[in-house]
């Protein structure tokens, strides 16, 4: 079943391939058509998945080169499910919005697809060689997207990219080599490599982990490894954005988790360095928030912010705070899509991404005015959105385990309520009315879309909690949480 899913959006992008690049309109329709049956299928799934069940579901595996231990192996379980909706959802959201694409609208819409098709891949992989091929392929797709398609310093954005993740991805490959050999059998399944992995001296352990997280901190980013974010963010087209920053940030967050399950000693003796890391990169990315005027950079330095927490939630080592981990994966992956949606529609009206360049949206466009305000709130955690979930979640495990200094993440939040007040006011509320059409239907389709996502699991948190809380549990329980 998991292959049908993983590669029904390469059969769309084949077809795009075909399809006259005259056409822009026919190009929309065609990807709209396989990202909604992707996204439909993945909710499919969803609906055969027992919360309650075996820890990997729907897994299958055939020999991809027997003689190395290497399998096409895929599996799902209720982390990487999550992941699975998150992206599909997104990827509806990006190929929605852009129904305006006219210039190299062919290209554009084949490579989103075979993007989709790549991380669909990295979710659901259960071998190491697999998950490494899919992290890779992601590479290809994002870099041409940016240095083909987005703005005027997108060749220096792209190459940032390409040389911080292909870096990051040789220690990674590296680290799983080791692992390799120290797996049963010489086998690059999941579940022998973790077997090999909980045997190994603690100095190995920490040696491998070491390889893995240069891979998963460029990734996810963790300062001081966030470098190519910003200006990725920026040149990026807007609905790239919202997969670069909505997905493929959480790619790195999933990675270490699967670390985690391999590793348990060295995340264990090296959990309150990753908690210092997780403090540093809140405050960091808070700050430079705070000081950005343009936009994208803006919201590209709160989503280090956020994942900060998330690194957080990850660290605790137990339940409560992997479950604010995963929770908050999914919350960012929602708000700062909103958020770069409403960006990137703005900057089509304007061209331009200067908080200075705008003001009192509530008098000209109203729906505009409405949804900044609301993406904005819910990026902060507001009680009600889905990210007040995940922060209390990760909060509370984070105080379970280190008490008082997580005093230290409500500076964080105070941070970030700080400079997306400011941004609201500035952008709704002060100033004279600006000439600006409001949102078209399309448009408000999309927002509308990732709006009720937030609220439904602010309100209702329960089925997201549930599917998670089997596969958060397996991996507590190694460290004793």
């Amino acid at each position: 079943m998991l292959k049908i899913l993983v590669f029904m959006p390469v059969f769309g992008a084949a077809l795009i391939a075909v399809l006259p690049a005259s056409r822009p309109a026919l190009l929309w329709r065609a990807a709209m058509a396989f990202a909604l049956a992707a996204l439909a299928y993945a909710l499919w799934l969803a609906t055969q998945f027992d919360a309650g069940g075996p820890a990997i579901q729907m897994f299958e595996s055939r020999a991809w080169n027997a003689r190395l231990g290497s399998h096409f192996a895929l599996g799902v379980d209720g982390i990487s499910l999550a992941m699975v909706l998150l992206t599909a959802l997104l990827t509806l959201i990006a190929v929605l919005i852009s129904r305006r694409m006219e210039n190299s609208a062919r290209l554009y819409f084949v490579l989103v697809l075979l993007l989709e098709s790549a991380i669909f891949g990295v979710f659901t992989a259960r071998d190491w060689s697999l998950f490494y091929v899919f992290w890779e392929a992601t590479l290809i797709p994002l870099f041409f997207l940016i240095e083909r398609l987005g703005g005027p310093n997108r060749q220096r954005a792209a190459l940032n990219f390409f040389l911080y993740t292909l870096g990051g991805s040789v220690f990674m490959l590296v680290a799983l080599l080791f692992l390799y050999d120290a797996a049963p059998g010489h086998s690059f399944a999941m579940a022998d490599m973790a077997e090999g992995g909980r045997s190994l001296p603690l100095h190995t352990q920490l040696l491998i982990f070491a390889g893995l997280f240069a891979g998963f901190a460029v990734k996810m980013p963790v300062v001081p490894l966030h470098g190519w974010l910003p200006l990725a963010h920026v040149e990026a087209p807007s609905p790239v954005s919202i997969l670069l920053s909505g997905v493929l940030l959480k790619m790195g967050a999933y990675g270490l988790i699967r670390a985690a399950e391999t590793l348990p000693a060295a995340l264990l003796a090296t959990q309150d360095w990753l908690a210092v890391l997780a403090l540093v990169s809140m405050l960091y990315g808070g700050i430079l928030a705070w000081r950005q005027q343009d936009l994208k950079a803006m919201i590209a330095y709160s989503s280090i912010s956020h994942m900060g927490i998330v690194l957080l939630g990850i660290a605790t080592l137990n339940v409560t705070g992997l479950t604010g981990a995963v929770f908050q994966m999914v919350a960012h992956g929602l708000a700062a899509g909103l958020l770069f949606l409403i960006i990137g529609l703005l900057y089509q009206r304007t061209h331009s991404r200067d908080l200075a360049d705008y003001g009192a949206l509530l008098g000209r466009a109203p729906r505009f005015a409405f949804f900044t305000g609301f993406a904005f709130l819910a990026a902060i955690g507001l009680p009600g959105s889905a990210g007040f979930i995940g922060e209390v979640h990760a909060l509370i495990g984070g105080f379970g385990r280190w008490g008082g200094w997580m005093l230290i993440i409500g500076l964080g939040m105070l941070i970030g309520a700080a400079y997306s007040l400011r941004v609201v006011n500035r952008l709704c509320l002060r100033g004279p009315a600006m000439e600006l059409a409001d949102m078209k239907r399309t448009e408000m389709a999309a927002a509308a879309l990732l709006a009720a996502c937030i609220v439904v699991l602010g309100f209702w948190p329960a089925p997201l909690l549930a599917l998670v809380a089997g596969s958060v549990d397996v991996v507590a329980r190694l460290f004793g949480g």
